[in-house]
């Protein structure tokens, strides 16, 4: 199985800062630990182009990003202060998406971005340390490709994505499923193609009720030819930004669930790890870790013969 990593997704920040940004390098590091046991070449992805951006978001806004003409207003709705850096990695993130999904489409059946899941950025703006919609570019990307037409973005991360649920509002061809913590960021929630919207508390039993009820209602409705999943870590219990209390155990049961029923209907998956905001970094990593490890099963189980894998590159 494929996975997409590149140094910048690390992005220098200002002492102090609340994001715990050192997750993207210590989960490349457990998963380059792993790659030959698990099952994963390790790939540096492309910066998405001008093009790929453009058809979701506004070039003026595209064009303030890039030469850091952003106002100090949209910086802290983003919650990261501009920098080159900042501005580079928005771009190569979003690639990596890109290619998790090209890779998923072209024959590997699930492939991992080990970062995205900026589900908060819409047309003309970012929010919530998301600058562009990484989901609905790559899935964008992929229809003017001709490669699908129809995808199903099953965002799993704690808040709701607003930025994704604007954007493909009114479009058949990209259904989005979000499952969120109903009292949490953003405050106005757009509808979503399906929303379940979840009390502070909930736990695995119901939280794993709800996504076996809820995930083949999604692709029914949805009737897609590939999947995207927001596969994020902050339902932890305990998680800074979130107020679900879901086990390690259960958030790996629901990443099960979610590969074991798109590849029981041969359905692509891009995987992107999304929020994670626990108090220890290393729990974050476990859970990004433990859905990684659970995607190159996945994809070995959907080979026959599974391919020996190697590390293709070292970031």
């Amino acid at each position: 199985m494929k996975a997409f990593y590149c140094p910048s997704f690390e992005l220098p920040l200002p002492e102090g800062h609340a994001f715990p940004m050192a997750k993207y390098r210590r989960l490349y590091e457990r998963v380059r630990g792993h790659a030959a046991l698990w099952g994963v070449d390790l790939h540096e992805p492309v910066s998405a182009s001008d093009e790929a951006l453009r058809r979701v978001h506004c070039p003026a806004y595209i064009e303030r990003v890039r030469r850091g003409t952003l106002s100090p207003q949209e910086q802290r709705r983003i919650g990261f202060p501009w920098s080159e850096a900042m501005a580079r990695r928005a771009r190569r993130t979003v690639g990596g998406t890109l290619a998790a999904l090209e890779a998923a489409l072209r024959g590997d059946g699930v492939a991992v971005n080990l970062a995205g899941g900026t589900h908060h950025a819409a047309f003309d703006r970012g929010g919530g340390y998301c600058i562009f919609n990484d989901a609905v570019v790559a899935a964008r990307h992929v229809q003017a490709e001709g490669l699908v037409r129809r995808l199903l973005i099953v965002d799993l991360d704690v808040h709701h994505g607003n930025g994704t649920a604007e954007l493909v509002a009114g479009d058949p061809t990209v259904f989005a499923f979000s499952m969120h913590d109903a009292k949490n960021y953003p405050a106005i929630k757009p509808p979503s193609d399906l929303d379940v919207p979840l009390p502070p508390g909930t736990g695995d039993a119901r939280y794993l009720d709800l996504l076996a009820a809820h995930l083949p209602a999604a692709i029914a409705a949805a009737r897609p030819e590939a999947v995207i999943y927001l596969a994020g870590a902050d339902p932890f219990v305990g998680d800074r930004l979130g107020q679900l209390a879901l086990s390690k155990a259960g958030l790996a049961q629901r990443d099960r669930m979610v590969f074991e029923t798109c590849r029981r209907l041969g359905l692509p998956v891009a995987v992107a790890m999304a929020g994670g905001y626990a108090p220890d970094v290393e729990d974050i990593v476990d859970i990004h870790a433990e859905t990684v490890r659970l995607a190159a099963r996945a994809a070995c189980a959907a080979m026959a013969p599974c391919r020996p894998s190697s590390v293709h590159s070292s970031p």
